[in-house]
């Protein structure tokens, strides 16, 4: 274990290594090899955290949120500060492009923090008043609170759930992914060179049957905050539901991209709708893993779309050129693959990828796939229902307005969607008929962090972002004071 990372907790203001003695293997997926060493945390490392923040948290709801914000955009400063590591960590770890961690990722993680650490000082509440009354809300935390994220975008969403649960005082308790951990480690170290006082935030590392049921379990913990798959969302709400537990839950997503035959096809937007199918090898839950095209122009889209998704470039990471790297474990590989191959036995046409590749010199054994285009499945077929979280595509085409509305709504799913369309008032009565969290015209992942986020059905349950962030890690008190002396 000497020769390689060994990774630590954040507890109390300390890192640290689990009580228990025992480490999980990290594997580079780029290699395929163990790189590092990620504590296999259980309860006890849990209720050490939380005690340490129910002893912290009083003090820092009490701060002026003016010092918190100062605190999160010290935080902030000391990530950009090591950009270059926070970049080439992620990259190792997820075995994404370092072009993507570094034009995404970690400045995404730093937003997070700056933006709520600005939103910390003007979070505003209601007052009602009438000749008789003046009745005012206030918003006050939760206490200590628990933050699951996943391992596609793990510092971004990371940041995405502790930046607004500490903005809105309370202390956290927080579980990374054990697949993908190392940025979060480092961050701990972020959070003591920024002055954080000890106990606000704890890190906890671990599996999600160890680490993540304790957390979710504790009695000491008001709410949870998940983003991960809808089997794992399922299972923390039936916990949490008899423990009155707030729950926020962003989860699954099998999204549409619907192309209208009058859409712009300009190559900017062409670069934008590949994008929106592969980028993190489609490792993002907003990934457009359905294409629905107009029939008119579907086997011309079609040529052109193969074409490009050809052209993309799968190999080392740590390349420039790269525009895919590998997906992030030998488990997630053999699913993918395997979904690959249940697409031919549902009669699925593969027009490009479908196989494995080998990437020669160091990464010859990391798990690589071509990306993968697949058309001819009637939308009840596994492969159009279940979340693949792979670089693979279905092709449809559909025939008019309510066809392409149907298709769209036509799983258990509803987190995300584009519509491509030159025609104004169809895009806005579309984006309304579609039964999604969010909805793009005529682009992909431009993101607003006032905006609220969240899908609908299976994709999830509450929102985040902006104000709704805040509300959910705050509870929301009335005070009403009678004015006349009736």
């Amino acid at each position: 274990m000497s020769t390689r990372v060994i990774l630590t907790n954040y507890i109390d203001g300390r890192l640290c290594a689990p009580l228990s003695g025992r480490y999980l293997d990290v594997y580079e997926p780029a290699v395929g090899a163990v790189y590092a060493h990620c504590p296999d945390s259980d309860s006890r490392d849990i209720d050490a955290a939380v005690r340490a923040a129910e002893a912290a948290q009083p003090a820092w709801a009490a701060a002026p949120a003016a010092e918190r914000a100062r605190l999160l955009n010290r935080i902030a400063d000391r990530v950009e500060a090591r950009m270059d590591d926070f970049v080439a960590a992620e990259s190792r770890d997820s075995g994404k492009p370092v072009s993507l961690a570094r034009s995404l990722d970690i400045p995404r993680a730093v937003a997070n923090l700056r933006f709520f650490a600005a939103a910390a000082t003007q979070f505003a509440s209601e007052a009602h008043t009438d000749a008789t009354s003046i009745n005012y809300t206030l918003r006050q935390p939760i206490g200590v609170v628990g933050c699951i994220s996943p391992w596609n975008l793990p510092l971004y969403l990371f940041t995405w759930k502790i930046a607004p649960a500490l903005a809105a005082g309370n202390a956290v308790v927080a579980k990374p992914s054990e697949v993908t951990p190392f940025t979060a480690s480092m961050f701990g170290q972020a959070c003591i060179d920024a002055g954080l006082p000890p106990g606000v935030l704890g890190i906890v590392q671990g599996s999600g049957p160890g680490a993540g049921q304790a957390l979710i379990e504790h009695a000491g913990i008001g709410a949870i905050s998940f983003t991960g798959s809808t089997r794992t969302g399922a299972m923390i709400a039936a916990v949490a539901a008899p423990r009155f537990k707030k729950v926020s839950l962003e989860m699954g997503g099998k999204n549409p991209t619907v192309v209208f035959a009058d859409w712009d096809a300009t190559d900017a937007n062409w670069a934008t709708i590949v994008r929106s199918a592969f980028s993190n090898q489609g490792q993002i839950c907003l990934c457009g893993s359905r294409l629905l095209i107009e029939r008119g122009i579907y086997e011309k889209f079609k040529a052109t779309f193969v074409e490009r998704v050809r052209a993309l470039h799968v190999g080392d990471p740590r390349e420039a050129r790269i525009d895919l790297g590998a997906v992030v474990s030998r488990a997630h590989f053999d699913k993918v693959m395997g979904h690959i191959d249940l697409a031919r036995k549902e009669g699925g046409r593969v027009l490009c990828g479908g196989e494995a590749l080998r990437v020669d010199g160091r990464c010859a054994d990391g798990w690589f796939i071509a990306p993968t285009v697949i058309e001819g499945l009637d939308m009840r077929t596994r492969t159009n229902q279940e979340e693949i979280f792979g670089p693979v595509v279905t092709l449809t085409p559909f025939d008019g307005e309510d066809a392409a509305v149907a298709l769209a709504n036509a799983t258990t799913y509803g987190l995300a969607a584009s519509v491509w369309t030159s025609a104004l008032v169809r895009a806005h009565r579309v984006a309304a008929r579609l039964q999604s969290g969010i909805v793009w015209v005529n682009c992909w992942m431009r993101r607003d962090l006032r905006t609220p986020f969240g899908g609908v059905k299976q994709s999830g349950v509450g929102r985040e972002g902006g104000y709704e962030a805040l509300r959910f890690f705050t509870e929301a008190k009335n005070v009403c004071v009678q004015l006349d002396q009736a």
